[in-house]
């Protein structure tokens, strides 16, 4: 059966399972427009277990756009803290300043691209999903059920050149009198059934509309090519004096990480430091780089560095107070209780 000639039978399989498969969130069995504009901000680039509890300390701190635009920046920040891709939590920050400010306020998707950080896909989630409004979303996941429905074996350069392809389709089989459940069944579908590597189609609600199942060619589509991972090598230091510990502040118009702390790196002296046997060697991702970070303790006595401006001695029980980089926050935790079990 194909999925474009039968648009209301593939409409009505998918509502059916959506009705009895989806998983109970927070926004959807209470939703509100604000909890789902932060739902949207926060799953760009988060898996939905992995925000979760991010989301509920969030609504406790933050529980409408005026909570959220009245708060101090570092407060927003802080609250983010270990969700990674911080843009993020700065475009929501400002984008409830502007609409606590617009009347009248925002209702279709064109209008909500106009705030920071709501591109195409997250206006079309936001309107269709709290305010009825029919426009289709389109994201990997959409892209790929979309793909491997119609068997489309296309190379594509990179995902936004396969969002733009997939897109009509996309509004061809939009279901415009539920278009949030439509969308967020979509979702749900690529989320939990037609995924990336080790998609379950005995289980999938549309398998009979899906012609890559039917050719057995699921598993190579959608044909996106990936960046090549860049491997990167970091040297840090760990230095504590005084009940101190020395920590470095990225720039606040930096690309990446914006005003938060990380230990420093060995580069950020312009004396070559004197250091012992490592004591950790860390890896994390950063978009398509793997970074390893190895964290040397300092041999020398701290005066006898020339730090940058940006380096700046942090109390202990302070600590909390900032904003670590989530990596940084978890091996920090780690490095103080081996010093402290050390002293």
């Amino acid at each position: 059966m194909s999925l474009l000639s039968q648009p209301e039978a593939f409409q009505q399989a998918l509502a059916a399972w959506y009705t009895t498969a989806q998983r109970p969130l927070p926004w959807r069995t209470e939703p509100s427009l604000y909890k789902t504009v932060v739902s949207e901000l926060m799953a760009q680039q988060t898996q939905i277990k992995t925000m979760l509890p991010y989301f509920d300390r969030w609504l406790k701190r933050f529980p409408d756009f005026q909570t959220l635009a009245d708060a101090p920046s570092e407060d927003v920040l802080k609250h983010w803290e270990g969700l990674g891709y911080y843009s993020r939590a700065r475009n929501l920050h400002k984008l409830a300043k502007e609409y606590v400010a617009l009347d009248p306020k925002p209702s279709i998707a064109k209008e909500w691209q106009a705030l920071p950080g709501i591109g195409p896909y997250t206006s079309a989630a936001i309107s269709s999903i709290a305010q009825n409004f029919p426009a289709a979303v389109v994201d990997g996941n959409v892209v790929r059920i979309l793909a491997r429905l119609t068997n489309d074996a296309r190379a594509f350069k990179n995902n936004g050149e396969a969002v733009k392809a997939f897109t009509p389709t996309a509004d061809a089989v939009l279901n415009t009198q539920t278009p949030g459940d439509h969308n967020q069944a979509m979702m749900e579908l690529g989320a939990t059934v037609c995924q990336k590597g080790n998609p379950l189609c005995t289980v999938c609600p549309v398998l009979q509309f899906c012609e890559g199942a039917a050719q057995g060619t699921t598993d190579g589509i959608p044909n996106i090519q990936r960046k090549a991972t860049v491997q990167v090598q970091i040297d840090r230091l760990w230095i504590v004096h005084d009940g101190e510990l020395l920590l470095h502040r990225i720039a606040d118009d930096a690309k990446q990480l914006a005003g938060q702390y990380e230990l420093p790196a060995t580069s950020h002296f312009s004396t070559k430091p004197t250091v012992g046997k490592a004591l950790a060697t860390k890896t994390r991702g950063i978009t398509n780089k793997r970074i390893t970070e190895t964290i040397y303790p300092l041999t020398s006595e701290p005066s006898a560095l020339s730090p940058q401006p940006a380096l700046i001695w942090i109390a202990l029980d302070q600590l909390d107070s900032i904003t670590l980089s989530g990596p940084h926050r978890r091996w920090t935790k780690e490095l103080l209780k081996a010093h402290s079990a050390a002293s």
